[in-house]
């Protein structure tokens, strides 16, 4: 069956249905049942598209156009796992804020474009991850960031605002890097079809090539909000309404991970900048955890793990082999659920509590047992305890740490390791001041120095008092400024807002009971980015130009039209010649094969005997299972 058809979907049906509920504007309850509806049948043709595409990548040329004129839409493994992610946190974030009543706190807040604003949101992040084509990435960028400038100010409190400028200001800076870097490789290669893409830029200089790798590779992190590009992250995302922090946290940064992993693995694979990646996860983990144990605030916590747990994902992309790409892969994925889902919690405390500060909580375990314990389980996740689906990426992470080898393999494991323990670090510290010792609990701001013995024990205290004390009133004023009148009562919250967050801790848990064939499915997803002849194939066919009929010149086309058929098919011909798709079918692992080969406690690796045995019989190179460029000598 052909399914090419439902590419669209996932974007088509929340721009539309956006623009219907924006004419419904004055009917909330309409446009809550349009916006839900949309999502809804938006997560059902996402999860057949993954189904369907665990066969082979699922390939639209939007309005029959060829490659590299048409837009190209393609829905492999990769995109369809981080596409039915997000679009089960976007359908349980929608629900929670439908209880949570988030568009009816005041005459101040816009009530009419909140729904078709999130909606127009979900469609920029289905269009980044169905795209095949970098100008219409960068569509897709601009499509979730121009919502997210609506959502991340919605309130219009002083705080929000003076967040949100920032916010925009750091995002058409990226979106102005990226669009330089778009012209540089159009220029360069002619086409922004990434599959191309991938072909052409082995053909030029290798100069000109690298300038325009670190210009996107610039402009992507800014997005993933890698070191030193995320000082904006935790200023931006806390000031926002529970549900809108908690999708910006779960989805915008994992959009910038899967353009890396594009650039990366796609577009520039294995180009020698595999120190630098490392370089950057280590800071990005350290430099992040170490901004979260400073706080004192829950929000401003979990927003500097945020920054920190990035740094895993460009782990395993710095390692430059299949079991570290697959475990990033799979990690994205927990992590957009985990983090999502601890937002979400936070915002439930919140309601509960009306703070979010450590100094002001206490007793929560005792007084709101089913929260605590919901807060436990994804706390435990994030920290990567056994079982959870934390654990399992990380030792993923670390086994292709141990396969590198190397003083990059080794740093990015010792790095991890620290960040890991100081992420427990980070979860007791919450535990304990706003779980289970009782709020009337003494804080080192309330210490009396006089107690102290020595004069030196006195300075230090007074410094640690001193210090607490900045961060309390910083942590204070951020977010009493960024906060309306409703959310500074405690107004409680509604069963249906617990269901909405409990059923992310049930995908979550889902996700532990089956993370064997999610792991084969991730690492199918990396063999496939690795292996780009069957992404190539796919997406190009035979002619190099893909399934669009614009390819043939016919005698009644535009005269200018004819003139581009016949170098577009020369270049075509030429693309055939050079890329991978030259590996016979025949010689390629079987799905079944790979299948049982992906998943054997603790995780299988490319070292496995029989795996080693398979490539010979079948005369594979490691070049196309590691996806090394020819003449690379193999790890």
């Amino acid at each position: 069956m052909n399914l090419a058809w439902m590419l669209p979907i996932p974007v088509l049906l929340p721009l539309l249905s956006a623009g219907l509920a924006l004419v419904v504007g004055s009917r909330p309850r309409i446009q809550q049942l349009i916006a839900l509806v949309a999502l809804v049948t938006s997560l059902v043709f996402g999860v057949i598209l993954a189904v369907g595409a665990d066969s082979g990548p699922i390939v639209l040329d939007v309005g029959s156009w060829a490659a590299p004129i048409g837009i190209t839409l393609v829905a492999d493994r990769l995109s369809s796992l981080m596409l039915v992610v997000s679009q089960i946190v976007m359908l349980s974030v929608h629900v929670y804020s439908l209880a949570q009543n988030l568009i009816d706190e005041g005459a101040d807040v816009p009530v009419a474009i909140y729904h078709p604003t999130y909606l127009v949101l979900c469609a920029g992040v289905s269009n980044s991850f169905l795209t095949g084509d970098l100008f219409n990435l960068y569509v897709g960028f601009e499509i979730l960031l121009a919502a997210s400038f609506v959502l991340i100010t919605i309130g219009g409190t002083r705080g929000r605002t003076r967040a949100g400028t920032v916010y925009v200001i750091v995002s058409l800076v990226s979106s102005l890097l990226f669009l330089i870097g778009i012209a540089l490789t159009y220029a360069a290669v002619g086409t922004a079809n990434m599959a191309q893409m991938s072909t052409r830029l082995r053909e030029i200089d290798p100069s000109v090539a690298l300038v325009i790798q670190l210009v996107l590779l610039v402009a992507f992190g800014i997005k993933a909000a890698v070191f030193p590009l995320a000082a904006w992250l935790p200023d931006s995302y806390p000031t926002a309404p529970a549900p809108v922090t908690a999708v910006f946290a779960g989805l915008l940064t994992k959009v910038g991970i899967y353009a890396l992993i594009r650039l990366q693995v796609l577009l520039f694979p294995g180009e020698g900048l595999e120190g630098f990646l490392t370089f950057v996860g280590i800071a990005t983990m350290i430099v992040g955890i170490l901004g979260a144990i400073a706080q004192d605030d829950i929000r401003r916590l979990l927003s500097f793990t945020l920054v920190s747990h990035i740094g895993f994902m460009i782990w395993g992309l710095a390692l430059v082999n299949k079991a570290g790409l697959a475990a990033t892969i799979f990690y994205a994925a927990h992590h957009i659920l985990v983090q999502t889902t601890l937002f979400l919690i936070v915002g439930l405390i919140e309601r509960h509590e009306g703070s979010t500060s450590l100094r002001t909580l206490g007793g929560l375990a005792k007084s709101h047992p089913i929260l605590s314990l919901m807060f436990f389980v994804a706390g435990l996740n994030l920290v990567g305890i056994p079982p959870f689906t934390g654990f399992i990426g990380k030792v993923g992470l670390a086994q292709a740490s141990v396969v590198q080898g190397g003083w990059e393999g080794y740093s990015l494991l010792a790095a991890g390791m620290v960040t890991s323990f100081l992420t427990l670090y980070a979860f007791v510290k919450v535990w304990n001041f706003a779980f289970w010792q009782s709020s009337n609990d003494e804080h080192i701001t309330d210490a009396d120095p006089a107690r102290v013995r020595t004069a030196r024990q006195k300075r230090a205290v007074n410094r640690a008092i001193r210090a607490a004390s900045e961060r309390a009133s910083t942590s204070l004023r951020l977010r009493e400024s960024s906060r309306t009148k409703n959310e500074k009562e405690r107004t409680g919250a509604s069963v249906l807002m617990y269901a909405s967050a409990g059923s992310l801790i049930g995908v979550m848990v889902a996700m532990t009971i089956g993370a064997g064939p999610m792991y084969a499915y991730a690492s199918n997803a990396a063999l496939d980015q690795m292996d780009r002849a069957t992404y190539l194939h796919s997406v190009l066919k035979e002619n190099g130009r893909g399934h669009g009929t614009s390819q043939y010149a016919q005698s009644d086309a535009p005269e200018n039209l004819q003139k581009f058929a016949k170098p577009a098919q020369e270049d075509a011909a030429r693309d055939v010649r050079h890329d991978d798709r030259t590996i016979p079918a025949e010689v390629r692992p079987t799905r079944s094969e790979l299948w049982s080969h992906q998943w054997r406690p603790p995780y299988v690796t490319d070292d496995d005997p029989a795996i080693q045995e398979r490539i010979e019989n079948l005369k594979l190179t490691r070049r196309y299972v590691e996806g090394y460029p020819q003449g690379r000598d193999s790890r």
